[in-house]
Parts: C-alpha cells; sequence; structure tokens
C-alpha cells in the first residue's frame, strides 16, 4: 500500500523542553498504527504535529505526494483532509449532534446540507445514535460524545484519522462501547493513527506498534512481536506492566 503519511526527522520543543528528537513514521493507506508509551513521552505532540495544530522546529511531514511542512502551505486546507479526535470531546455544545456531524462537510467542503444530513443519519444509525441526532451534547453520555466526535471526523472521508487517547477521559464502562467503533472502522479499512494507553486494544487491533519514550521511536513492529519478544530492554520494562 501507497504511504499516506510520512515523518522525517521531526523534532519539537517547547521552550527549552525538547519533546520529539528526530522522529521517522509512516503510515500506508488502510494501516492502523497504535503508538504507545508512558506519559509525556511525546505521543500526543507528534498526532498534534501531524495534524498541523502545532508548528515542527525541524524535519517534513508529507501527506501523500505533499510537504505538509513547508510553512507555504495552506493548512486549514490540510486540515480538512484529516480526521481527529483528542481525549476532550470538543463537540460544540450550542449545535445538535446533527449539525456538529456536518459541521466541516457543510461548511469546509460546501457540501449541500441535505446530502450531508442523509450521510449523517446513516453513520449515527450505525453507531447505535440516529435517536441522539436531534439532542445537544450535555444529553449525552461521555461514551456517546465520543462516539459522535468519531463520526464527526470520519463524515467527511479523511484520507487519515488521528485518535489521541480518545478513551482516557471516559468512565471505564464507556471504553469499550469507544474501541468497538474503532475497531469497526479499522476493519472497514480506515487508515489509523491512534495514541493509547489501552494495550490490548492496540495488541489485538493493530498491525503495528510503536513505543515512543523520551520523544525518541524506541521500537516499533507487528504487535505479536512487541508484545511477545520485543528486542528493546525498555520497550519490555514498560510493557511488562501490562502483560504480567
Amino acid at each position: 500500500m501507497s504511504v499516506v503519511l510520512r515523518a522525517k526527522n521531526v523534532w519539537k520543543s517547547f521552550r527549552d523542553q525538547v519533546v520529539l528528537r528526530g522522529i521517522d513514521l509512516e503510515l500506508r493507506q488502510h494501516e492502523v498504527v497504535a503508538l504507545i508509551g508512558p506519559s509525556g513521552s511525546g505521543k500526543s505532540t507528534l498526532l498534534r504535529c501531524l495534524g498541523l495544530l502545532e508548528s515542527i522546529d525541524d524535519g517534513q511531514i508529507w501527506l501523500g505526494q505533499e510537504d505538509i511542512s513547508d510553512p507555504r502551505i495552506n493548512a486549514n486546507q490540510v486540515r480538512a483532509r484529516l480526521g481527529a479526535v483528542f481525549q476532550s470531546y470538543n463537540l460544540f455544545p450550542h449545535l445538535s449532534v446533527l449539525d456538529n456531524v456536518t459541521l466541516a462537510s457543510r461548511i469546509v467542503h460546501r457540501e449541500p446540507r441535505a446530502s450531508a444530513e442523509q450521510r449523517a443519519l446513516s453513520l449515527l444509525e450505525r453507531i447505535g445514535l440516529a435517536d441522539k441526532a436531534r439532542a445537544h451534547p450535555d444529553r449525552l453520555s461521555g461514551g456517546q460524545q465520543q462516539r459522535a466526535a468519531i463520526i464527526r471526523a470520519i463524515a467527511t472521508d479523511p484520507e487519515v484519522l488521528l485518535l489521541d487517547e480518545i478513551t482516557s477521559a471516559l468512565d471505564p464502562e464507556l471504553v469499550t462501547e469507544v474501541l468497538d467503533l474503532v475497531r469497526t472502522l479499522a476493519e472497514s479499512g480506515t487508515t489509523i493513527l491512534m495514541a493509547t494507553h489501552e494495550m490490548a486494544f492496540a495488541r489485538d487491533v493493530a498491525e503495528r506498534v510503536v513505543f515512543l519514550d523520551g520523544g525518541h521511536i524506541v521500537e516499533e513492529g507487528a504487535p505479536s512481536r512487541l508484545f511477545g519478544a520485543a528486542e528493546q530492554p525498555r520497550t519490555r520494562e514498560f510493557l511488562s506492566r501490562f502483560t504480567a
């Protein structure tokens, strides 16, 4: 499969703190890659840089054949080609679920309201939220809000879906319903780069796992290898907490 998203020697600092140290990463079409690592390892910063929500200090990022780290790039046009979901749901509280889901399609992609709403309702039906389409976010549970946020992100058929610790703000009983939706998207061929602390999910759903620590990619590979026989001592130490 062709490379959809690529980072080459990406560095990022906040003041005097170096957060990303020469990251090289490729994501292929229809691939599901899990970013794992301790808190503060750089996972969220990497996703924000790849989504052009943070600038980089050095290196390059490509989306397809386009260098999106070029300062002359239209960042809003690039962001319109990506879907992103973060820890907080970020649904607009004054809009209904349906309006939240269709907003980018109508405003950014200039799609007529009728067709945007038809597709949105179909997506909401698939995840059991069609009856909440006219409700405002405060009438939904945390799990329902996060599922709606994911549907909003995929409604425009993005080239890559970036997911950043999307279950971390949820009560444990709501985690499964959100991960089930991501599992369904993965099975349907959506290209996904997902930072997660859900090790079982990374092991069972991802095609490749990337372990970050201290702003470095320490090791990457198939889940069966990393979880079964990681090569690097730091990887084995980190994963031992979850596999003991």
